[in-house]
């Protein structure tokens, strides 16, 4: 099994050799603008547009929660749209956050990595606007990905 690393830097600048897959957590409304997806959208134009594009079409795909859509932004680097959170805000529900959407989108990313020999590489997922909490996502991740031998790296951004 491989150990989860934690480093301090920028999630849109993986820091690793060959194929790469940088994860986020979008909601099930269609929204992007705020959070990690904005500095996404400087790098690259097209995850965002594949996204809205995805929710747009949605009743004749898999959008919704625990679906993810995978856009590729370079040679060796993809971009992974997880569906992870109902909403946007707060509400009598509880925060955004779906751990359990959160999980069925990291085995799709586990799947796509291993299809790739790609290296994955995400901010604190789900523990931003969505709401989560870090000590309840990290085992997900240990499980999906690294118990898989799939290279994880978090980044804590400065």
């Amino acid at each position: 099994m491989l150990e989860l690393r934690v480093v301090k830097g920028d999630a849109t600048s993986p820091q690793a050799k060959g194929p790469k897959i940088i994860a986020h957590v979008s909601n099930d409304i269609g929204g992007w603008g705020k959070g990690f997806v904005v500095a996404i959208s400087r790098r690259w134009k097209e995850p965002e547009r594949a996204f809205r594009q995805w929710h747009r079409e949605r009743a004749g795909n898999d959008f919704g929660l625990g679906a993810t859509q995978l856009v590729q932004v370079q040679p060796d680097v993809w971009v992974a749209n997880m569906v992870g959170q109902r909403g946007i805000r707060t509400g009598s529900g509880g925060p955004p956050v779906r751990y359990e959407a959160i999980g069925r989108c990291l085995h799709t990313v586990a799947g796509h990595a291993a299809r790739l020999g790609a290296s994955v590489h995400m901010p604190r997922i789900g523990c931003g606007l969505a709401g989560g909490r870090w000590e309840r996502i990290e085992p997900m991740i240990v499980a999906a990905l690294c118990e898989r031998d799939i290279p994880v790296t978090v980044y804590d951004f400065d």
